[in-house]
């Protein structure tokens, strides 16, 4: 995913955080901040101490932003969106990070196809 894409700043963070709308499942905290005019989406991670050492947190990130990728197209582009990994996710594999991901993003109504729950 391109830096274009990214949230790095703790400014722009703590912007979303004031003004976020949030919703959550046992694996995922995830807020959103609507940006009218904005070509495309930005992601910020947060993945936590708690999930384990260093190399593990790089390997939640690392599936977090390819389920993200494969997400893309159906993703809300004018939308600022901060995913907050919970230790229940450590070990987990690429599939179910991007399913419960998918059920995430559904319910924060980030989503465009409304098929994305039902199985």
């Amino acid at each position: 995913m391109r830096k274009s894409f990214r949230i790095k700043k703790p400014e722009e963070f703590q912007q979303v955080f004031d003004h976020h709308q949030s919703v959550a499942n046992k694996y995922f905290v995830v807020y959103r901040l609507k940006k009218e005019n904005q070509k495309h989406f930005r992601l910020g991670l947060s993945v936590g101490k708690k999930i384990g050492k260093a190399h593990d947190r790089v390997h939640v990130k690392r599936r977090i932003r390819q389920s993200m990728l494969e997400l893309k197209p159906l993703l809300d582009q004018q939308s600022d969106i901060l995913v907050i990994a919970r230790p229940s996710v450590a070990g987990e594999s690429q599939a179910f990070i991007k399913k419960q991901l998918t059920h995430v993003l559904g319910l924060a109504k980030l989503l465009k196809d409304e098929s994305h729950g039902k199985d």
